[in-house]
């Protein structure tokens, strides 16, 4: 064995004794000196050991299983034996979060949601956290109102529900009754998670670090910035109130669309009182089916929501999951859309908006030239093909098409495909979140979160998804080029283009619709409409 790799061992055997040796002795120490186990369980120093454990055992199954051994020749036992290193891993995480909960199961949902970055033995196992959250007791929920409200739930409300209708990492939510008869829904703060935030974040900040220094071509602070950014937002319960007014104001052209409008009497930093919208999840297709609700208008309407969110006017809600979108229908029987759960927005620049717009109508034009640029424009060069295969959660070969991802269906093989080499190729993709603007990961997210409703609702890649998303691309490219004009012929010039450009969208919308309805007559039922 060389000097170089003597030395890196024992450098790492230092390492993780350190982390087991500080982890131990601080979580010990502090385990001898409280009497109370709940206080134990829940303290800084317990959940920073945890932590501390957790990690340097993964580290050490990665260096011991992997990169200190003889790889196998044989393709399928090298796959197996990532696969199993990946499972342990993801399980050993996600152990972590139920055990520490609050911030940890957030993250925790957050790496559940990154289906663009981690093989899918992360992301299945991590996933189901989003219907495992935390439940805090009634006495706890109690004590936050009267900590922030200075007055029982019995005083303020005439009814409040014994057990939540909804929980979450951070949160969860009663319906209760005003005393004037309103109803209403209560969304409340577990009680220790604000107390407990900075710890964590810190927590996470050092370990991200650590392990960044122990897999130096894994580009991991960004993840870590994240979370610093990120947190403390959704925490703010009075910055989640002006987020739903902002929205629905911005919003209020859209006649279906639902937003709570908010009790401020009622609503402090940790408890926000708001108004009580029922209806059914937004991927509950039996649900739909028996109120004769269409999943094309859903997913349409869902479309044009979060497209001009994003395209248009840069204010983008970034936590769409099914639980925080419902729908219904109104008195008239019209369909309405639900948005809850305000707590975290990003906003995007209009330079980044429109090198985003610019990169989508290249993707859908098959632009091998314009992804090129708009890559570039973006942070990203030479890895343009996986960026582009980032945002479209297809493969490169389709993107590159004269198909292209508008024309092309998704088939099983090529999403089997395309899970493989997130394995393959982590590093890369690492490096993409590493160089692209903060935002930009957010509306990564987003998107991903959008396409598991679109799979649900059955409307995923369909024609009339990327002729929706065509039309505010259009409009916020060209609404770009109109502030660069210095005359009134200028942009009359540009609006008349922008116009019929998207006049030529729409006609083909009309061809799209009338195609099938003339297919669906004729029995012909699995077109990619």
């Amino acid at each position: 064995m060389g000097t170089g790799a003597m030395s890196w061992n024992i450098r790492f055997g230092r390492l993780i004794a350190r982390a087991f040796a500080g982890g131990a002795g601080f979580t010990f120490g502090y385990c001898l000196l409280s009497p109370n186990d709940n206080i134990i369980n829940s303290s800084g120093p317990v959940r920073f050991g945890r932590a501390a454990f957790s990690v340097a055992s993964i580290v050490v199954d990665y260096k011991f299983s992997i990169y200190f051994k003889q790889i196998p020749t044989d393709l399928c036992e090298v796959e197996k034996l990532w696969s199993d290193v990946h499972h342990r891993s993801a399980c050993k995480l996600l152990q972590l979060c139920t055990r520490n909960k609050g911030v940890f199961v957030k993250v925790g949902q957050h790496i559940g949601a990154m289906d663009y970055l981690l093989p899918p033995e992360y992301t299945q196992t991590l996933r189901i956290l989003h219907n495992q959250a935390p439940s805090s007791s009634l006495s706890d929920v109690n004590k936050v109102i009267k900590q922030d409200l200075n007055c029982d739930k019995d005083e303020l409300f005439a009814e409040f529900g014994d057990t939540p209708i909804g929980a979450a990492s951070l949160a969860q939510v009663y319906k209760a009754r005003l005393k004037n008869g309103e109803v209403v829904a209560v969304k409340v703060q577990h009680l220790t998670v604000r107390a407990h935030s900075y710890v964590d974040i810190k927590t996470m900040e050092v370990l991200v670090k650590i392990a960044a220094w122990i897999f130096p071509d894994f580009k991991l602070l960004w993840l870590a910035e994240e979370m610093k950014k990120n947190l403390p937002q959704e925490l703010d319960f009075i910055q989640e109130g002006h987020n739903a007014e902002k929205m629905s104001e911005i919003m209020k052209t859209y006649k279906w669309l639902k937003i709570p409008k908010i009790y401020w009497d009622l609503s402090s930093l940790r408890v926000l009182t708001m108004e009580f919208c029922d209806g059914g999840l937004v991927n509950d297709l039996d649900y739909m089916k028996h109120n004769k609700i269409s999943t094309i208008e859903v997913g349409t309407k869902l479309g044009n929501l979060f497209s001009e969110m994003i395209f248009i006017h840069g204010n983008l809600h970034c936590d769409p999951h099914p639980g925080n979108i419902l729908v219904r229908k109104d008195k008239k029987g019209n369909l309405e859309l639900c948005l809850l759960d305000h707590g975290l927005y990003a906003n995007l620049s209009d330079e980044l908006r429109y090198n985003y717009s610019n990169l989508w109508l290249s993707i859908l034009s098959s632009s091998v030239d314009g992804i090129k640029q708009y890559s570039k424009a973006l942070g990203v060069e030479e890895l343009y093909g996986i960026f582009a295969a980032m945002v479209t959660a297809r493969s490169w070969e389709t993107v590159s098409s004269p198909e292209g991802v508008a024309r092309k269906k998704l088939t099983d093989k090529e999403s089997n495909d395309l899970r493989k080499k997130i394995g393959e190729y982590v590093v890369e993709i690492s490096e993409v979140l590493d160089r692209i603007p903060r935002p930009m990961i957010m509306i990564m997210k987003t998107n991903d979160l959008l396409r598991g409703i679109e799979h649900a609702l059955g409307t995923q890649k369909t024609m009339i998804s990327f002729t929706t998303m065509s039309k505010f691309c259009v409009t916020a490219v060209y609404n770009e080029k109109i502030k660069q004009c210095e005359s009134k012929f200028c942009r009359m010039k540009i609006n008349m283009f922008k116009h019929w450009t998207i006049l030529k969208i729409q006609l083909y919308e009309v061809y799209l619709r009338f195609s099938y309805v003339v297919h669906y007559t004729m029995g012909y039922k699995n077109i990619n409409y």
